[in-house]
């Protein structure tokens, strides 16, 4: 099973609430223009930058000022596309919706999969107008890149990961280094 992101113990800075509900529903215009649905993009949107990176289903419509109903249509859609979990409180009836762990690297594997099926769809499509049509060539040069997409796309994320655990290693080092300087 996927991790999912856990709260943070220490608490975090004070924040503009304002700015942050501002910030919410600019990144949330930004994730309806590219095709998210724009309920699901605000729920997305709010988790995203709440500290523990879980909410309950009223503390989203209160914060989105939305109603129960369109908080579990845009949780439904969110689940749908493995962006959040659903998960029970502890000692409550509550559910909570939490971010997973690298929503964005998950979302970008499983795009691979989505593009592959395009890839087919558009090959077929080839052979059904002509290979030499107009619309033909179109469709081939759309097949090419959703081919290229899926060659370019798990090297991207490989060179993700190992930037990834060089910056983790720089951190451990870093840490490692000051807690020498302290005790030295």
């Amino acid at each position: 099973m996927r991790e999912t992101i856990e709260p943070e113990d220490a608490p975090g800075d004070a924040r503009d609430e304002a700015a942050v509900s501002r910030f919410v529903e600019r990144f949330a215009a930004d994730l309806a223009e590219a095709g998210m649905q724009r309920m699901a993009a605000r729920v997305f949107a709010a988790l995203l930058v709440s500290d523990a990176g879980a909410l309950t289903s009223a503390e989203l419509a209160e914060q989105l000022r939305i109603s129960p109903a369109a908080v579990s249509g845009a949780i439904r859609y969110l689940s749908q596309v493995d962006m959040v979990v659903r998960e029970r409180e502890p000692g409550s009836r509550r559910d909570r919706y939490r971010l997973y762990s690298e929503v964005w690297y998950e979302t970008l594997t499983r795009r691979d999969q989505i593009l592959a099926r395009w890839e087919n769809t558009m090959r077929d499509g080839v052979k059904v107008l002509g290979p030499s049509t107009p619309a033909g060539l179109r469709i081939t040069e759309t097949a090419d890149f959703f081919e290229w997409v899926q060659q370019e796309l798990p090297k991207m994320l490989e060179r993700w990961r190992a930037h990834q655990a060089a910056d983790r290693a720089a951190e451990a080092r870093e840490v490692r280094e000051v807690r020498e300087a302290e005790a030295g």
